[in-house]
């Protein structure tokens, strides 16, 4: 990429930033926009613009997000979005106190050196002259210059112990807060038990469990909620309220066709045959209530069935106490590790059902298929990532692509495709992946949506690395080299070393891109708010449709934080090898605290609360990133730069991976278990126990007839007797 191509990328990206701010200052303040941008206060019951400026001053939302208390984001969307905004900040300090020393001091130490570089260690190919005599490719080999250099990577792996440091305490703290809530959660008093071994004969499965923690916690126990295959019934419930949602559209839809030219109105109709194009037309509403009156005792007897004769080998066990619950999940119950397997229940709204059943074993095969899934995906997606980042340069269109030539060749064309094309691809290609790992970790067998969340992002975060910054830097030559790679495993690090500054540019403008364009367009929501309007004027009837169809969801940890990762990454390899695109990453993490602090406060909504469990998966990532960081930097100045004190970066190298352990040990337990202590602090007085039993219920086993607790418990307690 050269000198106009980078500018017109940068341009452009901060053009498309500034018009997305000014379409969020003027569309925020139309009523009929309050439901996309200020949803979250919406469904707390308050005023969307109670407060607030009224002024079209497009930064007023900067005031509103820093003025915001660590408090004001827990209440509105939860610790686990004060704690992923805790992440940014972290991340943010690590960059901003790294560039405070290496900016002013590594800048001109490159900068002043008279010595040739060659086009080989070019940062941008050769073609960037004005970013090479920044950078570290500008020193002379073996100088002394290089001690600047290395010493940078002392100062950043150190201030990164600091900062990581500090916020792990203060996450554990912020952690710790919340588990001592008087604020009384159904979770708090309730495990999970898996592995339940086969009943005794004429023993039902819930007395079995009933006695075995009755008798081994006489004083706390309250009782137990055996889980059930619940696929059928699920099926007919989504079924039944699926034609409940059509009944009322239908019964709009009738009232609206009443008018004063025709008061009997005309009753809606559709057909019964393939997505309604076919078959035998009829009234919908008679049609709706005839369906939702066949359902109702279908439901009813299979809910019977399940209750009585899908019971699993899994239960929720409840406690009248929280200290009592959180002893319990924290004791080995049973001699054999694969039987009586006891830990601290999910929140309700996160419980995965279907993986609650699933033995030891079979959970320790199944995590080994998919993480060897997850392997040949990463290695074999490279080809494909490596054949993106390849095809999508113009030399290349123009060798296989023939007829684009006269095209690409426009100047104007030309600089367009070398600013975007192969950072668009490259983002189009990535967005394929997420729900295909999100899929995987739940076939793990995991028994909670966050823990789901985590897993998948781990994965995510794999492929981000391996593939994209991997892939990227020595895409061009992964094929020729593999042979090379395979057969001689430590030139690897040569490879990294020697391929890592010729893609600086690229990373650069990709950078640029994801904090303009993608926070422009996160803040902005102009995609959800065109697809509201669009739903909202051809398909929403009802208000439980216009509602769903501006429902804006959580957070989408997902899939946001390994793309974060994957910037932490770029940046702390680039650090001191480039160390101009540290801005870059500051202004990304920034620009992301402050979007995501007011989308936290305004806009999105918890699907579930883990307590900021995703912080210590968040620490190991950022130290991942640092290790690849000194690692690439060994091989860099080591052996390509053959500067001959390059060994002392292996101390670092060292101190990280005990950074690393230390950190878990100290501070780890605390995060997969809740302490007692903290347990301790919170709900003295017994709770309503009938309340926190039902929060468990799945909606597919507690409608109507089933509501009462009495009669889905006297349903529970009959169950087949298990064979001797």
């Amino acid at each position: 990429m050269d000198f106009s191509s980078f500018v017109t990328s940068l341009g452009t990206s901060l053009v498309i930033f500034a018009l997305l701010m000014l379409a969020f200052t003027w569309l925020q303040r139309k009523p009929g926009n309050a439901v996309i941008y200020y949803p979250g206060r919406i469904l707390r019951g308050l005023d969307p613009l109670e407060g607030r400026t009224r002024t079209r001053n497009p930064l007023a939302w900067i005031k509103e997000a820093v003025g915001a208390s660590e408090a004001d984001v827990v209440a509105a969307a939860g610790v686990d979005a004060a704690v992923y905004l805790v992440f940014l900040s972290s991340v943010l300090a690590i960059l901003v106190f790294s560039g405070i020393i290496l900016l002013p001091v590594l800048l001109p130490v490159a900068a002043t050196d008279n010595g040739a570089q060659s086009t080989t260690d070019s940062n941008s190919g050769g073609t960037f002259k004005n970013l090479d005599k920044l950078a570290m490719g500008n020193v002379q080999e073996k100088s002394p210059r290089l001690w600047a250099f290395l010493l940078g990577v002392h100062w950043v792996s150190f201030v990164t112990y600091y900062v990581l440091w500090k916020s792990y305490k203060h996450v554990l703290n912020m952690r710790a807060g919340a588990k001592s809530s008087p604020e009384v959660k159904p979770e708090e008093f309730t495990v999970l038990v898996r592995d339940i071994p086969a009943a005794p004969p004429g023993q039902s499965m819930k007395d079995h469990v009933d006695s075995y923690f009755q008798a081994l916690h006489p004083e706390t126990f309250y009782r137990s909620m055996i889980v059930t295959d619940n696929k059928k019934a699920n099926k007919i419930w989504e079924e039944l309220e699926g034609y409940r949602k059509k009944l009322a559209r239908a019964e709009v839809v009738y009232a609206e066709s009443k008018t004063t030219g025709k008061p009997e109105g005309e009753r809606p109709t559709n057909r019964i045959g393939f997505l309604g194009l076919v078959g035998e037309k009829v009234d919908t509403i008679d049609h709706c209530n005839e369906k939702i009156n066949e359902l109702l005792p279908k439901l009813e007897a299979e809910q019977e069935i399940t209750l009585r004769e899908k019971q699993k080998a899994a239960a929720l066990v409840f406690f009248n106490s929280k200290p009592a619950a959180i002893s319990a999940a924290q004791t080995i119950h049973s001699q054999k590790i694969d039987t009586w397997t006891v830990m601290e229940a999910p929140e309700p709204r996160q419980v995965l059902w279907t993986n609650l059943p699933r033995k030891f074993y079979e959970r320790q095969i199944r995590s080994c298929v998919v993480y060897g899934i997850v392997f040949l995906t990463v290695f074999f997606y490279m080809i494909p990532i490596t054949f993106v980042s390849a095809f999508t340069t113009l030399k290349n269109l123009k060798k296989y692509l023939p007829f684009l030539k006269k095209i690409v060749d426009q100047p104007e064309i030309k600089t367009v495709l070398e600013a975007f094309l192969p950072q668009i691809a490259l983002l189009v290609f990535m967005a394929l992946l997420p729900t295909f790992l999100m899929f995987l970790s739940k076939e793990e067998g995991i028994p909670s949506e966050s823990h789901a969340v985590r897993a998948a992002s781990g994965k995510y975060f794999y492929f981000v690395v391996f593939n994209v910054f991997l892939g990227v830097t020595i895409g061009g030559a992964l094929f020729d080299s593999l042979k090379t790679i395979i057969n001689h495993p430590t030139q690897v690090i040569t490879l990294l070393g020697s391929s890592l500054p010729k893609s600086a540019t690229f990373f650069l403008t990709f950078v640029a891109l994801k904090f303009f364009v993608g926070y422009g367009l996160e803040l902005s929501r102009l995609v959800p708010l065109i697809i509201f309007h669009l739903k909202k004027r051809f398909l929403c009837k009802t208000e439980a449709e216009v509602k769903e169809a501006w429902a804006p969801g959580d957070f989408g940890y997902a899939t946001r934080v390994p793309s974060d990762m994957l910037i932490i990454t770029i940046v702390l390899c680039y650090s001191v090898i480039a160390p101009i695109i540290i801005p870059f990453g500051v202004v990304y993490f920034g620009l992301g605290w402050l979007v995501a602090r007011n989308q936290a406060l305004k806009v999105y909504v918890p699907n579930y609360e883990s307590n900021g469990r995703m912080w210590p998966h968040l620490h190991a990532r950022i130290i991942a990133s640092l290790i690849l960081y000194q690692i690439t930097m060994f091989g860099y100045i080591g052996i390509l730069r053959k500067f001959y004190y390059a060994p002392f970066l292996i101390p670092v190298i060292v101190i990280s991976f005990v950074f690393a352990y230390v950190c878990k040990k100290h501070f780890y337990l605390a995060f997969f278990h809740t302490p007692l202590e903290v347990a301790c602090r919170g709900t003295k007085e017994i709770p309503n126990m009938e309340s926190i039993y039902t929060a468990y219920i799945p909606p597919c086993l507690g409608t109507e007839k089933l509501e009462d607790d009495d009669q889905f418990e006297d349903a529970r307690s009959f169950s087949l007797k298990t064979a001797p």
